[in-house]
């Protein structure tokens, strides 16, 4: 997935009216500053109301910021987190399915022809190495013999029935250990040329979206006949068994890292009045911040203006916040 540096000349201007507006656009320093003062002024006209008038009049005059009582905000689950320097990841998302490991596949077969006596295990069994699964009559010595499982695994098909006569040599079942599995990518287009064995892969279940960390081992030298896509591979644990032979998957490659001075968590983004922002506390007031941003990955967005570090942005129930803002907007408005 490449990078994406999403800025619009409105987010811009909102940004540098933020930060005081005059002949120059003010610094970042200076509009931390002034938020400060605003706040501290708002704390003073509290103590001597009941703390909601300022707050009244901002909204008047911007509509962007709120005050939240701490054990409000608490019970609401608002968590804010400093901003600060962090790490982005270049990641290709790519479909993928899940085969069974080669060599980790037994068909069983008949060593005699003969009628089939007894079948011993079903599709989805358990079974072991050495572990009986049907008993075939043989048509030579008229007497019975075992056959037997080569490898422990989980019994995937069972071509017999009783009666039936087994030829020699026809596979009555097909076992496969399945305690891991490969997971082919297909990789089209330019993507498979930024792609290199030994970068990390998480893969992700679609049925009930679990994850699972992996290396990318190889990249297979020829080309998908069907889907004309290259193959990348890797293998996973399946512990749970839940991860199952012929399901589609999907799966993030990172094919680098590197590091920003400051990145905020996608989760803290909200959209007001257009511009992307995040909410940053300062006591009880939660104040709407116009950014600039940069890159961004699947779960972060580097800060190229708009916030200081340190900043305890709202990471958790930021929507909370947009809508007690819109909430009180209206309110005055009436």
């Amino acid at each position: 997935m490449p990078f994406r540096s999403p800025s619009t000349a409105l987010c811009l201007a909102l940004l540098l009216s933020a930060c005081g507006g005059g002949d120059a656009p003010a610094t970042a320093a200076d509009r931390h500053g002034h938020a400060h003062g605003e706040a501290a002024a708002a704390g003073h006209d509290g103590e001597a109301g009941d703390g909601h008038a300022e707050d009244d009049d901002d909204h008047g005059k911007g509509g962007d910021r709120t005050t939240i009582p701490a054990d409000v905000a608490e019970a609401s689950g608002i968590r804010v987190a400093p901003a600060g320097p962090g790490t982005l990841a270049d990641e290709h998302e790519i479909q993928g399915l899940l085969t069974p490991v080669e060599g980790r596949v037994a068909q069983v077969a008949a060593r005699f022809p003969g009628p089939v006596r007894q079948l011993l295990a079903n599709v989805g069994d358990p079974v072991r190495a050495g572990q009986v699964l049907a008993r075939v009559e043989s048509n030579q010595s008229l007497t019975e013999y075992s056959v037997a499982a080569p490898i422990s695994g989980v019994v995937l098909a069972r071509n017999a029935m009783p009666g039936a006569i087994a030829a020699e040599s026809s596979p009555l079942f097909e076992i496969a250990d399945l305690s891991t599995l490969w997971v082919d990518l297909h990789v089209f287009g330019a993507d498979a040329q930024h792609i290199r064995p030994g970068v990390p892969v998480t893969v992700t279940r679609l049925s009930d979206g679990a994850t699972a960390g992996a290396t990318l081992e190889r990249v297979l030298p020829g080309t998908a006949t069907a889907s004309q896509s290259t193959v990348a591979r890797a293998t996973i644990d399946n512990d749970d068994g839940l991860w199952r032979p012929g399901s589609a998957v999907k799966a993030r490659i990172t094919v680098a890292r590197r590091p920003v001075p400051l990145v905020v968590p996608l989760a803290a983004l909200q959209t007001l009045d257009g511009c992307e922002v995040v909410f940053v506390r300062q006591g009880e007031e939660y104040r709407a911040h116009p950014l600039r941003l940069g890159q961004r990955d699947a779960l972060q967005v580097q800060v190229l203006s708009g916030l200081e570090p340190g900043d305890a942005v709202v990471v958790e129930q930021s929507y909370l916040i947009k809508a007690d803002i819109g909430k009180a907007g209206a309110a005055h408005e009436h």
